[in-house]
């Protein structure tokens, strides 16, 4: 009997009744079961199906090419928009804009190619470009609490350096993550090895969410100063202003700390499940369940542009200029409030 394996689609470890329907397989067991002459007609292949939940993640991955793809351009196309914070929101904009185009790529090769190096190479850029969107979110974090705590520095030349080095590190490590199976961190050759994220290893999706968890707790820590210096700020203000508890700035201010809260509570909300459910769980669990946590994480990437970008007064006006080439007056004089941080 023939003993040849096709790859299958999608995300997971390959399906045995796939297998089964190639047309080697099914030739072998038919002249083995049948005399010669009661050998039935060849049968026409069957009809490739479609996964639904592969069909999600590549709408998923369209959406975020699409949505970051104006971040960039903005950027991109906008000289004034060159400062350490618009540097690192376009490093979180091209990493998750990669990480929608590797969405899309390996729906594409997995149902048409259904080769091993084409999904080793579209694992490899989604690995390298979602680690390269949580690394840029923790340099985020990082930058916001270091315009606050050394408020007076913030826009010299040291900052801008120690944001190019940042951004160096976080691309040459994510590079190196994403690298792993393409050189040979894979378990193609051991189904055994798989996590629940074909054809990574157990071991290598282990490190990946370990590092997500010490990121998510200095991520934290960081936040957790945030808010402290915001209201430490905010009550010196109203110290000086005589201002009352009820005034408006009292109420932007704990707005800030909202949004912070919310900022954090949604990238935890997106990635905590999959980290957790990568670590206890391995490829003999139910595919189902790889589905529904690995697709909130890529919703992460969705919102990104929302928060960090779509946010941001400058970004608005560059928006502004480029759809319809004028700014309108409600966005062009908006002050800057504490909600903005």
């Amino acid at each position: 009997m023939s003993e040849e394996v096709s790859v299958a689609p999608g995300w997971l470890t390959p399906d045995p009744l796939w297998v089964s329907s190639g047309g080697g397989s099914m030739d072998n067991i038919t002249a083995g079961t049948f005399p010669p002459a009661a050998v039935l007609p060849p049968q026409p292949p069957p009809e490739l199906l479609v996964n639904p939940w592969d069909i999600v993640l590549c709408t998923s991955g369209t959406l975020i090419a699409c949505e970051n793809a104006l971040v960039v351009l903005v950027i991109w196309q906008n000289p004034a928009l060159r400062a350490p914070m618009f540097l690192l929101i376009g490093s979180l904009a091209l990493a998750d804009l990669l990480a929608g185009v590797g969405l899309v790529l390996h729906f594409a090769f997995a149902y048409l190619l259904r080769s091993d190096s084409a999904q080793l190479l579209t694992v490899g850029l989604v690995v390298a470009s979602f680690s390269a969107s949580v690394f840029s979110l923790l340099a985020i974090t990082i930058d916001r609490y270091l315009s606050l705590y050394y408020a007076l520095t913030y826009n010299s030349e040291r900052t801008a350096a120690f944001t190019y080095a940042m951004l160096v590190l976080l691309w040459g490590v994510s590079l190196c993550l994403g690298l792993l199976p393409v050189t040979g961190v894979n378990c193609l050759g051991q189904e055994a090895m798989c996590s629940v994220v074909r054809p990574l290893t157990k071991n290598n999706v282990a490190v990946l969410s370990v590092s997500f968890l010490l990121l998510f707790g200095l991520m934290l820590q960081l936040y957790v100063q945030i808010c402290k210096i915001v209201m430490r700020h905010a009550h010196q203000i109203a110290l000086q202003h005589h201002f009352l508890a009820a005034t408006p700035h009292y109420v932007t201010t704990r707005k800030g700390v909202s949004t912070l809260a919310i900022i954090l509570g949604t990238f935890a909300a997106c990635w905590m499940p999959f980290t957790v459910y990568s670590l206890v769980a391995d490829y003999t669990y139910p595919p189902l369940y790889t589905y529904a946590t690995l697709v909130p994480a890529t919703y992460n990437s969705v919102i990104n542009p929302v928060i960090y970008a779509f946010r941001n007064q400058e970004i608005q006006k560059a928006l502004w200029m480029i759809c319809c080439g004028c700014v309108p007056a409600s966005v062009a004089h908006r002050a800057r409030t504490p909600s903005d941080v």
